[in-house]
């Protein structure tokens, strides 16, 4: 006879991601004390756009609704890391643009140099825009845009 075991009252699956978050704060805290990128090092950081404490400009906001993934190498600036999140200085078709994106809010973590990923499920206090028309998809994306997709580093 086997006996379904009682559901947990201690929440792992939130701990577990969370602590995987904390990589990827260590990470930019190595990258900002180092002063760079070491090597070939860049990364993919996808994040929800409406989750609570996202700051971003207004035109990002309404090309990317919902996620959009931003690339750290060659050309950012004033990164400022703290227990919350990151702000980070990036150009978007030779647009300069600050965002603050909370480490709550991030879905996803790659760095191509060394095929290393991490990919997150949506956390709780998530929010989506409420009953709206199903946004037109995005427009390709330009030479020198810092947004890409992490579809191709996605478990299938």
């Amino acid at each position: 006879m086997t006996e379904t075991p009682p559901d947990s009252l201690i929440p792992y699956d939130e701990i577990v991601q969370d602590a995987l978050r904390g990589v990827v704060k260590r990470v930019l805290e190595r990258i900002d004390a180092d002063g760079g990128l070491p090597g070939s090092h860049h990364f993919y950081i996808a994040f929800r756009t409406r989750f609570p404490g996202v700051d971003i400009p207004k035109h990002l906001l309404e090309r990317y609704p919902e996620e959009m993934t931003i690339v750290i190498q060659h050309r950012y600036w004033d990164l400022a890391i703290d227990d919350e999140g990151f702000q980070i200085g990036l150009s978007f078709n030779q647009v300069p643009s600050k965002l603050r994106v909370p480490f709550a809010a991030i879905t996803g973590f790659v760095d191509p140099a060394v095929n290393f990923a991490l990919q997150f499920a949506a956390k709780d206090g998530e929010v989506l825009a409420e009953a709206e028309p199903e946004p037109e998809p995005p427009a390709p994306i330009e030479p020198g845009s810092n947004v890409v997709t992490l579809d191709r580093f996605r478990k299938k």
